[in-house]
Order: C-alpha cells, then structure tokens, then sequence
C-alpha cells in the first residue's frame, strides 16, 4: 500500500484529482473502451470534485467516455432528496461536466426488491470485466462505503444495516436529527471495491485520525473495513497532516509529500 501525505486538505484534493485525471487520459477512453470510475459521497470527496470539474472546464480533462458507479446509496430516499446521493452527485460533480447521463450507475434506494437492485448493480460492474480505478473515503470506525466493521472482506453490494456510530456522524446532514437518517443503506462491498485495478481512499481532518492509524499500522482485520487496502496491490491512502496525526514516526518517514 502506498501512502501519501499532505500537509492539508486542500493539498490532498488537489493531488488525488491530478492522479484520477492523469489515469484518465492515459487510458485514452472512447466509445467502445470506455473507462470505469467508482465513486464516493460525504464531505471528503467535494474538494475532489471541484478539482475535477475545474480540469473540465480548462478543457484538460473530458468524461465523455467514462462511466461510473457509485458506492452506496440510503434505502428509502427518493432521488430528489435532498440527502439521497443521487441529488448529492448530479448537484457536487455529474451537472458540471460532460459525462452522459446513461453513464451514470448510482443504486436505487427506492426500490421495490433492494436485494434485487443489489444483485443486478453488482452484475453490471461485473459485465464491464473490472473498475478500472475505485475512489472513496473512510469512516470514523473504518468503514469504506457503508460495510461497517465485520463486513466480509469478500462482501458483494447487497442491503446492510448502518450502525448506531454512522447515523451519528451522518445526523448532521439531516439537521441533526437522528430519526431522520436512514437506517439502512445499498452499498457496493469490500470484495467489489478490491476488485478494481486501482483503489484510492482518502481521509482528512482530525476525526479520521484514529481510522488512519488502524488503517496503516494496524492488522489486515474485517474490523478495520479500510484495511483491506493492505491486501490491494495497487493501493493508495492520501490524507492530510490532522488525518495523519497519530501515525508513528516510521510510517511518517515512508510516507510520498
């Protein structure tokens, strides 16, 4: 696992941007070779995307070609909720740029058959034979999309209940109150996400801190969902300096600036 460290969030956006638009272009997508891209919601990724969209608009960068698959999404919102991460992607990147809607993959959390919805997501990731690079971010306990700790390392996107830990945390995107946030959630699973050619997690602020320490320093556990990146032989965790707080002085040291 590579790690990369920057002095602030600002720095770690930036970064992570340049990398996702660097793979991008190298691979020279069309229309018969389109490239894959996961994606995440939350707060860590809007820097990412205003990154983005900023190339967009230089002409530097085009998602004419790509498509994409988002993690996760609440069960029970609608689209146009304002919280569902349907309104949270097309609102913070799709509507900025030139990607086509029908390349646009996001679960649906209003489906009739969740577990169907699930089954079927996770057979269109697999009929594109490999993501090509997964994006995403950390949760407080460790989660990655919303496989909580215990998830299977070899989990698949299916229906998963959110822990009392995440319905706190996310409470105050839903005006603090915690009977507002879903329960339950669609998230793709740490199997799916490790069978991407690349993964890229990204923690900033000093909330993460303890996250990046188990992360980095401690065992390849399903207590620890992020530490399957680990195992990843093309993994990269990029965080800023409060993220990275109480990592030792050796994974300081082996850590890229």
């Amino acid at each position: 696992m590579r790690i990369v460290l920057k002095s602030k969030y600002t720095e770690a956006c930036a970064w992570t941007a340049e990398y996702i638009a660097d793979r991008i272009v190298q691979f020279n997508p069309d229309k018969n070779r389109p490239f894959i891209l996961g994606l995440p919601t939350g707060s860590t990724p809007l820097g990412i995307y205003r990154e983005l969209i900023q190339k967009f608009q230089q002409n530097l960068l085009s998602f004419q070609h790509v498509i994409t698959f988002n993690m996760d999404e609440y069960l029970g919102l609608e689209e146009a909720h304002p919280q569902s991460y349907h309104y949270f992607m097309w609102e913070n990147f799709f509507k900025h740029i030139d990607i086509p809607r029908e390349n646009v993959n996001i679960l649906q959390g209003k489906s009739p058959n969740p577990e169907k919805e699930c089954d079927l997501y996770e057979k269109k990731i697999a009929d594109r034979v490999e993501i090509h690079l997964f994006l995403g971010g950390i949760g407080g306990n460790g989660h990655i999309a919303f496989n909580e700790p215990g998830s299977s390392f070899q989990s698949r996107t299916r229906l998963v209940d959110l822990t009392r830990e995440t319905i706190q945390a996310n409470a105050r995107f839903f005006e603090g109150n915690l009977l507002q946030v879903p329960s339950k959630a669609l998230s793709v699973g740490i199997g799916t996400i490790m069978d991407a050619k690349e993964v890229l997690l990204v923690a900033t602020g000093k909330t993460k801190a303890e996250a990046a320490v188990n992360l980095t320093e401690g065992p390849v556990t399903e207590l620890v969902p992020a530490s399957a990146l680990q195992l990843h032989p093309r993994g990269i965790f990029i965080m800023d300096r409060e993220a990275a707080a109480g990592l030792s002085e050796d994974s300081l040291r082996k850590a890229e600036q």
